[in-house]
């Protein structure tokens, strides 16, 4: 079994800062891409941000500037500092970590149970 564990998630004004944190666990051999997307009432799930093993990032436009993601190998864990929030910032944030379970598995993708963020104006 793996588990995708979100934490972080609140209400804050425009204009404050959420940090969410997502840790796997489980029965894993090595995560590869790990990241963020987040999906707001009526409308489809999109890529907030991604990092690579390596270290390289990808923003969703609407974000760049404002968040930042990064990511803790040893915890088999991602951040995502997210600040100047706005209200159309207001969504359920879901972790993604692509991930093999062992030596000989392919890597799969899994989801997070998501976590809420509200930014009231």
């Amino acid at each position: 079994q793996v588990h995708l564990v979100e934490s972080g998630g609140g209400l804050v004004q425009a204009g404050g800062s959420l940090r969410l944190s997502c840790a796997a666990s489980g029965s894993i051999f090595s995560i590869s891409a790990m990241g963020w997307y987040r999906q707001a009432p009526g409308k489809q799930r999109e890529l907030v941000a991604s990092i690579t093993r390596g270290g390289s990032t990808n923003y969703a436009d609407s974000v760049k500037g404002r968040f930042t993601i990064s990511r803790d190998d040893g915890k088999k864990s991602v951040y995502l500092q997210m600040n100047s929030l706005e209200p159309e910032d207001t969504a359920v944030y879901y972790c993604y970590a692509e991930l093999a379970r062992s030596l000989l598995s392919n890597y799969i993708g899994y989801w997070g149970q998501g976590t809420q963020v509200t930014v009231s104006s």
